[in-house]
């Protein structure tokens, strides 16, 4: 059997045990897209966004994780192997009634603009075959329009065999719901004087009804006094107000309120609810929080039409279409501020490094800056604001954030030079012709707002220009806010507290107001979508965590007793002591989605905890505790002083879609060394070894039959305590809905040693062979020697381990050991992150096991021959051979 007879067995639904396949029915192709040579082939040409085929999948299960699988066939002259982005896959789910659905977040998946949702595909030199794409499907949908569309493809591309296996239900909560009848919306914005908003969103219903819902609406002044109706655009209910009708005729429908404030109006209240005399809850839901933007005369494409417009001419123009004097401009400089800016963002950075010591003066009176972990660089005399002394991503983000003006200006006679630098990139930087295009990237420009708020205290001939800069930076960050395509992301956060430090750094600018609400509002649904009421986190990264709660601590400060400050506050303090207990003694933290990092991770964790010493952040000695299974990460630590500290760590969260393929990978230390390490690392910026460290290949995990993981969830099945060593289960379906995947760890209670099991199932396929390859990460400095099939020995200053496979279903397939292999982009392998964008190679032991339909085995880790005598006496008992027997785990 050929491997693509293979690849599309089974069709239909099969027999027990079966995977659901769903194959497309419509084909729709444009943009000079068409049918290939042979049915069922699908060429697109290289016609960035337009061409395109789009396939309608339906009869999908509501609530189940699904796998999206299909091939590529590449043009052997594409130029594009090696970006992240060749193609763009686009996402549109359709209500029963065929309805599109605007949903604001599809785990697996990614929101965008042109498509609802999307998953990027690599060039060919990076990409796996088959193509496959896990995510949740929506509770709201049944079907699935999906666009394979250009991207940055340079030659055509032929699609093949595109199916979608159809997984078991999700095993965790589905993501959040607006349901009216449970829990009505009300949003409160300030208004600025004569100027419209426009709100659009969408209303489902299991149902369609012509009155789904209805929202209500208040104008008050700037009293907070209500202004009577009626209001332009709205009926007057007696009883009830100003309302709009909001229909679901089809299932999805989409609304716009183009609100027209009357006069005197300071702020508008909308409150998102059912129909009082609704006869029963219908269930209705917005689907996702409404975009805000100003009118369309005051959006930034408007003002700024084509004309390329400094930051004088902008407010210029901005006064006239508000009907204002030019010399209105001049009211809009704030006073010279006493207490200074709030800065959550530098407080932040502060919080990560310490004081940030980034810019200094050097002897010959040259700015020296230091960024993004790289060499000290000299600013040269004249600079075009075109930079990029290190070929690097990194350095010209931080570059361009201007973030390094805020050491520069704290330097005697150094405030007025930062005042300058500020003017000269304003006048260099033109809004739609950039200097460097990276520098309208939203993580350079949220930190540059901040900045330049923050130059506003003080004195300076430059005041009036960099007021002018700010604000017009206050519009594009309202824009970017307002879209919540950023919401739930740490640079999401990142905007929309730079755009509430220039609300408040701007008092008297017309539009301060309204960015302060609206900075308020992203800020309470962001941070609440990221950190939950217990403190768990929607993102695996450790250090992605610690980002986010040093922006919740400064941004809670900020606001204090203005909300959500309050609400983030809580959900830092919930957060951080989970957090605080992965910190092992040598003050770092389980590398996973991380890898080394040029921070100290102990004292980090100390600033956010206002701790005076990392003693207080780790346990006792000698005590065992189990991280809480909310956090996604279970840990097991010990520490004696005649064996010295050990840890071990697993990471069980949910997957994303762009972030690392390590669910269910470990690390573990015993005698004071860590010898199984994680290799996946942040701050690499492009190219192969970027992608070598996102995918499975950088993280101790399991693959079957080559494959790599899909976006989906581990959640524990059993913890069980035995003679002298805890054993704990997960399940997964990270690796499709083809495959019933259990992961089993015997820890001994002394941490001596550890083994590790896979158990893998092919549903539906009891009589074909599986197979799967094991990953174990090892620091640079250790030597391994094979001693066997079946045996290794591991060495590191002084210290020995003893690794030995072990078989449960199958038969073990043999050890080798792999040391920085690069010679082909997309298999690269043994490299661990070194921190600061670099990595080193590093020593990878990899192991495999075989058998038919199902396997298991996996590897005992010891070091001393009592701890692996102990460890296969345990691997023995009864208790432990039922939990690795073939069957599917269940789904709780």
């Amino acid at each position: 059997m050929s491997r693509r007879d293979e690849e599309r067995e089974p069709q239909g639904d099969g027999g027990p045990g079966a995977v659901p396949v769903r194959a497309p029915g419509a084909v729709r192709y444009a943009g000079g897209a068409g049918q290939g040579e042979h049915p069922g082939l699908h060429l697109i040409t290289p016609n960035h966004r337009f061409a395109r085929v789009v396939l309608d999948f339906e009869d999908l299960r509501p609530g189940a994780w699904c796998c999206l699988r299909f091939d590529l066939a590449f043009d052997e002259d594409e130029a594009a192997g090696l970006v992240a982005d060749a193609v763009a896959i686009g996402f549109d789910f359709l209500a029963g009634d065929g309805s599109s659905l605007d949903l604001d977040h599809v785990p697996g998946l990614v929101r965008s603009l042109l498509d609802p949702h999307v998953a990027w595909i690599p060039g060919p030199d990076l990409t796996d075959r088959p193509v496959r794409i896990g995510f949740r499907m929506p509770e709201q949908a049944r079907a699935l329009a999906l666009t394979v569309r250009s991207w940055r493809n340079t030659a055509p591309i032929i699609l093949s065999d595109p199916v979608i296996l159809v997984g078991r239900p999700d095993p965790g909560p589905p993501p959040r719901q607006w349901i009216l009848d449970e829990s009505p919306v009300t949003l409160r914005f300030a208004l600025p004087d004569a100027v419209g908003l426009v709100l659009r969103g969408q209303i489902y219903a299991p149902e369609p009804d012509e009155h789904a819902a209805r929202v209500k609406l208040v104008y008050r002044d700037h009293a907070g006094a209500q202004i009577a109706p009626p209001y332009p655009g709205t009926v007057s209910v007696p009883g009830l107000g100003a309302v709009v009708n909001l229909s679901a005729v089809p299932q999805a429908r989409r609304f716009t309120l183009a609100l027209r404030p009357p006069s005197g109006a300071a702020f508008v209240d909308l409150d998102f609810g059912p129909w009082e005399d609704a006869p029963r809850p219908n269930g209705a839901e917005l689907l996702a929080e409404p975009e805000i933007a100003l009118e369309n005369d005051f959006r930034l494409e408007s003002l700024c039409a084509d004309d390329v417009l400094d930051a004088p001419a902008f407010l210029a123009r901005l006064a006239e279409r508000l009907g204002l004097p030019g010399t209105a401009i001049a009211d809009w400089v704030p006073p010279v501020a006493s207490g200074g800016v709030i800065a959550p963002l530098a407080g932040a950075r502060a919080l990560r490094a310490g004081t940030d010591r980034g810019a200094r003066i050097d002897p010959t009176g040259g700015v020296a800056l230091e960024l993004a972990g790289l060499p000290v660089w000299t600013l040269p005399e004249g600079q075009n604001w075109r930079e990029d002394p290190f070929r690097s991503v990194a350095w010209r983000l931080a570059y361009q954030s201007l973030s390094w003006l805020l050491p520069l200006a704290a330097l005697p006679q150094g405030r007025e030079r930062a005042g300058a630098l500020a003017a000269s990139w304003s006048a260099a930087n033109p809004w739609g012709q950039p200097s460097d295009p990276l520098s309208l990237h939203p993580a350079a420009l949220a930190p540059r707002a901040e900045v330049l708020a923050n130059l506003l205290d003080g004195e300076g001939a430059e005041r009036a220009v960099i007021t002018a800069e700010a604000a017009r930076h206050g519009f594009a960050l309202a824009e970017i806010v307002g879209q919540n395509t950023l919401a739930r992301s740490l640079t999401g956060i990142q905007a929309s507290a730079a755009l509430l430090v220039l609300a408040r750094a701007l008092p008297s600018f017309p539009f301060a107001s309204f960015w302060e609400t609206l900075a308020r509002r992203s800020l309470e649904q962001g941070f609440g979508a990221m950190v939950g009421r217990d403190g768990a986190f929607a993102d695996p990264a450790l250090q992605t965590r610690l980002y986010l709660l040093s922006h919740g601590r400064t941004v809670a400060e900020a606001l204090g007793d203005d909300s959500p400050g309050p609400m983030i506050a809580a959900r830092v303090t919930a957060a951080l002591p989970g957090l605080a207990r992965l910190v092992d003694p040598g003050g770092r933290l389980p590398s996973f989605g991380d890898g080394a990092s040029p921070h100290d991770l102990g004292g980090w964790v100390t600033r956010l905890t206002r701790r005076p010493d990392v003693g207080a952040l780790v346990v006792a000695r000698g005590e065992v505790v189990p991280e809480p299974e909310a956090s996604g990460i279970s840990t097991l630590r010990y520490d004696a002083p005649e064996r010295g500290w050990a840890q071990f760590a697993c990471l069980h969260s949910g997957q994303s879609a762009l972030g690392h393929r390590d669910g269910t990978s470990f690390t573990f230390a015993t005698g004071g060394l860590r010898w199984i390490v994680d290799g996946g690392g942040e701050g690499t910026e492009t190219g192969a070894m970027r992608h070598y460290l996102l995918s499975s290949r950088a993280h101790n995990v399991a693959r079957p039959d080559g494959r790599e993981p899909v976006a989906g969830r581990a959640w524990f099945t059993a913890r069980v305590d035995l003679d002298g060593a805890q054993l704990l289960a997960f399940a997964s379906n990270l690796h499709g809905p083809e495959y019933a995947h259990a992961r089993l760890f015997l820890v001994l209670d002394d941490l001596a040693g550890l083994a590790v099991l896979d158990r893998f199932v092919r549903r539906g396929a009891a009589g074909r062979s599986i197979s799967f390859e094991g990953l174990l990460h090892l620091p640079p400095d250790t030597l391994v020697a094979l001693s066997g099939p079946h045996r290794a020995l591991v060495r590191q200053a002084g210290g020995r381990l003893d690794l030995r496979a072990w078989t449960v279903t199958g038969q073990g397939g043999g050890m080798d050991v792999v040391i920085g292999r690069s010679d082909r982009p997309g298999r690269m392998q043994g490299f661990v992150a070194a921190g600061s964008g670099g990595w080193k190679a590093a020593p990878v032991l990899r192991y495999a096991f075989t058998g038919r339909g199902s396997v298991c085995g996996g590897m005992i880790v010891a070091a001393d021959a009592e701890a692996e005598r102990r460890l296969v006496h345990l691997l023995g008992t009864e208790r432990v051979r039922h939990l690795s027997e073939p069957i599917e785990p269940t789904v709780p």
